[in-house]
């Protein structure tokens, strides 16, 4: 309002002074041929006119900066014609009209947008809440409340009320403090949010701090998942008993009867496809057991290379491994936190693996598999262990699917290594429980190379 009172003062200020020059040099003029008296008060009547010309001036000023003030105050709504003021303001008028209507334009997309994301987030399944740096609840859509009202005896998330005063869980804590410290995306899994429900939750960075909090209710599928484990374990278990009867049997009368060359060949298929149910029936049991919750890992210091070294003895003496060349390329001096027995199967089968499938490639005189263990150049660093052999490779577009169970490359070609599809699925999970990853890298022709990682000692 100054600057637009400023203006208009010095345009009626010009005015004035084009008007008052002329008129007071005439008036100078006379008042040197005069006597001394008609000077003074010829002087006198000169400044009461500049006064009355000042006074003129503040009050045009006034009349036009109000009548632009009343203007802009209308504008938020446009109503009212625009004032008149003096043309040379016009340019001002516009101007701020333009101005007025790109602000009104930009709160109506701004508004629309919000509408939007209100109606996305009520129409989520999960529930969701947004936090600030300080770790205080700004908003949380209907699934949220909805949630806590019904289950957790009327909690209510009230806006710049702690999220800790609503939610207990120290993981869901954990990682909302770890998100919005570290600005990075955290997962966790929860089931301490409300009695006899599991949630796994989602948090991820605001660009102006904070956070946002989503909880996937996971409840009914790991119930399904739970019971799907039983049965197969149960399964499992039950075929173990017939299955080692049928191969003594079958076995049994190989090598103490005098069979016919057709009785021998039926009796070998028969043989062969019991063995083959039977490791089958093992591996089930085996990736039961290492997805139940209650029997933990027994974590301890373990030097990397007496554990490649315990896997190499025990594949070469297998016998499908007499002429292969397994050695140990390079390893680590350092120590892994890690359970043996449970590395020593992610090796094994790993290693078995990389034997049977080198023999496919070629000759089995050629047949070279490479192990090394590496330290990573990452923040925290792990101990990557590789393990590199000679064969066919694998399509690009199946090396995200390999660890899936029961999934193979080739059908045909895993039943004639006596593969049952759950060899990469069982090192998977033992993997993901150390707190590793494991992954495979493989052309076709090129052979692959199968790598994990093992957390660091300290």
């Amino acid at each position: 309002m100054s600057k637009l009172a400023n203006a208009g003062s010095g345009i009626t200020q010009s005015v004035v002074w084009r008007w008052f020059l002329p008129a007071s040099g005439a008036v100078l003029s006379l008042c040197f041929a005069h006597s001394l008296l008609v000077r003074c008060l010829l002087a006198a009547a000169l400044l009461a006119w500049f006064a009355l010309g000042l006074a003129w001036e503040r009050r045009t000023a006034r009349s036009q900066a109000k009548l632009l003030a009343q203007y802009i105050v209308r504008l938020p709504d446009f109503s009212g014609p625009a004032p008149t003021v003096a043309s040379s303001l016009l340019p001002v008028v516009e101007a701020v009209e333009h101005a007025a209507q790109s602000i009104q334009s930009q709160l109506n997309l701004s508004g629309a947008s919000r509408q939007q994301l209100e109606a996305l987030l009520e129409g989520m399944q999960d529930a969701v809440v947004g936090v600030d740096s300080s770790g205080r609840v700004q908003w949380s859509n209907g699934n949220m409340q909805r949630l806590l009202y019904r289950d957790a005896a009327g909690a209510l998330l009230r806006q710049g009320r702690p999220l800790v005063h609503t939610f207990r869980d120290p993981v869901l804590l954990a990682a909302v403090q770890r998100t919005i410290e570290a600005a990075i995306p955290t997962e966790c899994r929860s089931d301490a949010v409300l009695l006899g429900r599991v949630f796994r939750v989602n948090a991820s960075p605001l660009p102006d701090g904070g956070a946002v909090v989503v909880l996937h209710d996971t409840t009914k599928a790991e119930e399904m998942e739970r019971s799907q484990r039983d049965f197969v374990a149960n399964v499992s278990h039950e075929l173990r008993t017939p299955l080692t009867s049928i191969i003594g049997y079958v076995e049994t009368v190989m090598d103490n009867e005098a069979l016919t060359s057709p009785a021998s060949d039926f009796l070998g298929t028969a043989l062969k496809n019991a063995s083959r149910m039977q490791r089958l029936t093992e591996d089930l049991l085996l990736i039961s057991q290492t997805e139940q919750a209650d029997k933990p890992l027994v974590l301890q210091p373990l030097p990397v290379r007496a554990l490649l070294e315990d896997a190499l003895r025990t594949v070469q003496g297998a016998s499908y491994a007499e002429k292969a060349n397994l050695q140990i390329t390079s390893c680590a001096p350092d120590e892994v936190m890690a359970d043996a027995n449970a590395v020593s199967q992610v090796l094994g089968n790993l290693l078995e693996n990389a034997v049977k499938y080198s023999q496919q490639a070629g000759s089995p005189t050629a047949l070279k598999v490479q192990l090394s263990a590496e330290v990573t150049p990452t923040e925290p660093p792990y101990m990557e262990i590789r393990v590199r052999d000679s064969g066919p490779g694998i399509a690009l577009e199946h090396l995200s699917r390999i660890f899936d169970r029961f999934y193979r490359v080739e059908k045909a070609r895993s039943r004639e290594v006596g593969g049952t599809g759950l060899g990469l699925s069982i090192a998977r999970t033992l993997v993901q429980q150390h707190g590793g990853r494991i992954w495979a890298e493989s052309a076709l022709g090129e052979g692959s190379t199968f790598c994990f990682t093992l957390p660091l000692v300290n």
